[in-house]
């Protein structure tokens, strides 16, 4: 089985999600992931859940560290309750500067705060559903107290899943081993990546992994240039280099480029950046680097790029909502063949 979801673009606020959600709903997507970026990722989640009525919704992902567990555990549990289940949080750490400086927060080491914090929300989950007293203590997190008139009770809807937004190797062990899945970055979600990087640091951390917890989700966040015709991939291929020019230069998500053995690119893309000669770091992405992280087809081609690159390889891809809605119905077909395509080869 391969799913098909959607994402939100990141400037979309709650007066236009639960359209975009109703939009996406109807062209037949899984589900819809929403961003923690310009507005809050929680508050876009339930307009989403509250608009449709299949849809799943999930944040990709919720910037974890400046909010504390409860509170987080408190907003989730009532979405998974008014969605009967659809909602799935998304967590991720950001990097150090954003966390002090963007939220004057405690910053944690990345792998063990989010380790700490999993195991919080767990803990947190399961005094709302028993009414079990709640103790965790971590060296990060302490949660001993849940008075029973601070606690919701239980719901009848499954505990939310808990995905990560993951890249480097301890951060990929921990979803093998304690998360219900991951979030690939879209400069880390090439086969090659997948097959030699991701899957084998996942399978690491499932030797440790709780034997009552299902195997994790892989979400892959492929970037797609799509559209009805060649003219339009075209030019979603030259948005999509410029997008990807852009991450490239920062050192964090070099791996990718490093396994392809490109790493003067990244350097180059860097300094380019210092030189603030933003305009010009498109053209240092080839064609044959562009096609290595970007799946380019027009809707008819669309079901067999997708489906022979990641079928049986992820649980999950991503595919942006055309920017046209006259274009609704063509990839309202396309997410079909692909979802019977991948049945039909699983």
């Amino acid at each position: 089985m391969l799913e098909v979801f959607a994402s939100t673009p990141e400037n979309l606020g709650l007066g236009d999600i639960g359209a975009f959600a109703r939009r996406v709903e109807a062209m037949g997507y899984d589900g819809l992931f929403v961003s923690d970026a310009i507005h809050d990722g929680l508050l876009l989640a339930g307009q989403a859940l509250a608009s449709t009525s299949r849809l799943k919704v999930g944040t990709s992902v919720l910037i974890a560290f400046p909010r504390s567990p409860m509170n987080v555990a408190l907003a989730c549990w009532d979405l998974q309750s008014m969605s009967s289940g659809r909602f799935e949080l998304g967590l991720g750490t950001q990097i150090k500067q954003n966390i002090e400086e963007r939220y004057s927060a405690r910053w944690l080491p990345p792998a063990a705060g989010m380790r700490e914090y999993l195991e919080a929300l767990r803990a947190i989950f399961h005094s709302f559903r028993t009414g079990e007293r709640l103790n965790y203590e971590g060296e990060h997190f302490r949660f001993t107290r849940l008075q029973p008139f601070f606690n919701p009770g239980p719901i009848n809807a499954p505990d939310v899943p808990l995905m990560l937004g993951a890249v480097g190797p301890k951060m990929l062990e921990l979803v093998g081993s304690t998360a219900d899945g991951i979030h690939t970055h879209p400069t880390n979600t090439s086969v090659r990546y997948l097959q030699e990087v991701i899957r084998p640091h996942i399978n690491k951390g499932l030797a440790m992994r709780d034997p009552q917890l299902p195997p994790p989700v892989i979400s892959a966040s492929q970037f797609v240039a799509t559209g009805p015709d060649a003219e339009t991939v075209a030019g979603e291929r030259e948005r999509f280099r410029d997008m990807l020019a852009f991450l490239f230069s920062t050192p964090a998500y070099r791996a990718s480029l490093e396994l392809f053995g490109w790493e003067e690119i990244g350097e180059q893309l860097q300094q380019l950046t210092r030189a603030n000669r933003w305009h010009d770091m498109p053209n240092i992405l080839t064609d044959e680097i562009l096609d290595t992280f970007l799946v380019s087809s027009d809707y008819a081609g669309l079901p067999d790029a997708l489906v022979s690159r990641f079928n049986g390889l992820v649980d999950r891809v991503t595919l942006t909502v055309p920017g046209n809605p006259n274009h609704d119905e063509a990839c309202a077909v396309a997410i079909a063949e692909i979802r019977r395509r991948a049945q039909t080869h699983a």
